[in-house]
């Protein structure tokens, strides 16, 4: 079988790079994404180099930044934005090759064989070519990774930033990367790799060398197949940017401002969630068939609930779906910091459907669904006090 070229891309620093780039004023100052400091999220989301510099770290609380870095602007998200750059990204990697898979909003695999004769270039070439586009259309930077895999190709991104193109030969690979921490990895997170670092597993060598029975027995078919691609010999195709297998749910949570007991104030907060869901199941064509709710309480104590149900992709039904679960179970005795919905078992509409006689207000959806395509989500929103004490940095659980 041909060796294979895959690169893998990631924008160093994404949400702040976007706000650096669309607000030039910004760009010789130390920048932060944050959530907002008076409400619990008050933490750093994402970073510029130059508040990197003072040693601002993703994850930590905003006070403490501060601290080490007075004059940090700090900027809360504008997931919009994010989205729409994240799709121009998209947009001109294609113009290289039809296998493209987006992993997250800033990171994206690209298997470029195909296009090497095509293009008369190498693998170290596309991605130099593609650094340089990124830089002048978009004004910041990726690094890039060349390699013969795609966790390689990831793991050759994370090596060498920002605006970087680092290239992990098959020859060579063991020597690269067996010395890296085994959380360099995608897949390893603390959790998993404070588990190996008892057994004294602390690198990617370490992990390889254990039995493959072993490692099945403790990660099962996922842990099998990381440590078959770690030793070179599985190899997983890049998927075609047009044949993306669809989210299995779509979800939207949030972290109250201050903690809520009452039923109305719990209603008002999943009014609000369910019009998030609602934007994306339309965006995506999509209605659900399952729902699930969440709750966390004051002491972070959480219950998780679900039921099947008939189809459903509107604001209405999504939340007197999921109040009707939420009265199934909770007796409004205890205060709520957060609340999750989520719709899954998704399919995609049939062009052809058959619609209801009764459904006045399907036009009024699809109206309200052009304004936010056109203008932005924040533009228009379902009349709910939810909108005023939810935290707007919503705990986005995406397209899973």
């Amino acid at each position: 079988m041909k060796e294979r070229t895959i690169l893998h891309s990631d924008v160093n620093n994404f949400f702040a790079s976007v706000e650096c780039s669309t607000r030039p004023e910004l760009k010789e100052k130390p920048v932060a994404v944050t959530g907002n400091p008076e409400k619990r999220t008050g933490i750093i989301l994402a970073k510029n180099d130059i508040a990197k510099k003072f040693g601002v770290k993703t994850g930590e609380a905003i006070w403490q930044a501060q601290q080490k870095c007075p004059n940090l602007v700090t900027l809360g998200p504008h997931y919009a934005l994010y989205e729409k750059i994240s799709k121009q990204l998209h947009a001109l990697y294609l113009t290289y090759t039809d296998l493209v898979e987006p992993l997250g909003l800033d990171e994206c695999w690209l298997d470029v064989t195909p296009s090497l004769k095509v293009l008369g270039k190498s693998g170290v070439e596309i991605a130099n070519e593609i650094r340089a586009k990124v830089k002048k259309q978009f004004g910041f930077t990726v690094s890039v990774g060349v390699s013969f895999s795609k966790i390689f190709a990831k793991l050759g991104s994370d090596m060498k930033k920002p605006d970087a193109t680092t290239v992990i030969e098959k020859e060579h690979f063991k020597e690269k990367t067996y010395h890296l921490p085994l959380n360099s990895i995608v897949g390893i997170g603390g959790r998993l790799n404070k588990k190996f670092e008892k057994m004294n597993v602390l690198t990617i060598g370490d992990f390889v060398s254990l039995k493959e029975d072993f490692v099945t027995e403790m990660l099962g078919k996922t842990g099998k197949e990381l440590h078959q691609k770690l030793r070179g010999e599985f190899n997983e195709p890049v998927a075609c940017y047009f044949n993306l297998a669809p989210p299995k749910s779509i979800g939207n949570g949030s972290t109250t401002i201050l903690d809520i007991k009452s039923r109305d104030d719990i209603e008002k907060l999943v009014v609000f969630l369910a019009e998030k869901i609602a934007l994306r199941l339309a965006n995506g064509n999509f209605e659900g068939s399952c729902i699930s709710v969440s709750l966390k309480t004051a002491n972070f104590k959480r219950f998780h609930h679900s039921r099947t149900i008939s189809p459903i992709r509107t604001c209405d039904a999504i939340a007197t779906q999921a109040m009707q679960l939420i009265d199934s179970f909770w007796e409004y005795d205890k205060f709520v910091r957060s609340v999750r919905v989520r719709i899954s078992s998704l399919h995609n509409l049939n062009d052809y459907k058959q619609l209801s006689m009764f459904d006045s207000k399907s036009p009024l959806n699809e109206s309200i669904q052009t304004i936010k395509n056109k203008y932005g989500k924040d533009k228009i929103f379902i009349a709910s006090d939810g909108f005023s004490f939810i935290n707007r940095k919503n705990e986005d659980e995406g397209l899973h």
